[in-house]
């Protein structure tokens, strides 16, 4: 879908760039992005299963002992800054966000800790349930950046 005139998966990768981006996308995805040598591509045949399916699809496909950070395609408005104060702020914590008054955000930054309890995760929307895991140190940033509470759910986004 266009967003201001550019797909929408396109500010994802653009704002992702620097940390070699795995994107996970079902099939016309897959065909756009094809030959793409700044990404690594999977393909999810199954996304009716929800983000924890694409999460644990990147991540079996990511070197186990580095964190991973989770961005969504339909938040266009995330940017390189936005990642990077995310990343430095995760050094001690297990599952770093931004916040907006008790809002949770994107990205999320996971730990390798955090990372082993992805494929526990049930079929859907349910990368939270890993903030509220008592095993894993979970430490919310708080922003007024935009950027990390935006998304493009609705038509009417897509006018904005």
């Amino acid at each position: 879908m266009p967003f201001r005139g550019r797909p929408l998966i396109e500010y994802s990768i653009e704002a992702a760039a620097r940390w070699q981006p795995v994107v996970i996308c079902g099939r016309e995805l897959v065909l756009y992005l094809a030959g793409r040598e700044e990404i690594a591509l999977i393909r999810n045949d199954e996304p009716e299963r929800g983000m924890s399916y694409s999460l644990a699809l990147a991540n079996r496909a990511i070197q186990e002992d580095i964190a991973i950070g989770v961005l969504l395609a339909d938040k266009p408005l995330v940017n390189e800054e936005l990642i990077e104060t995310i990343v430095r702020a995760s050094l001690s914590s297990d599952v770093t966000y931004p916040q907006r008054d008790g809002e949770p955000g994107h990205p999320v930054v996971l730990s390798p800790r955090a990372r082993r309890f992805i494929d526990r995760l049930p079929p859907g929307d349910t990368v939270r349930l890993l903030r509220a895991r008592p095993q894993l140190v979970a430490r919310a940033v708080e922003t007024a950046d935009d950027g990390a509470f935006f998304d493009v759910d609705t038509a009417d986004a897509f006018n904005s």
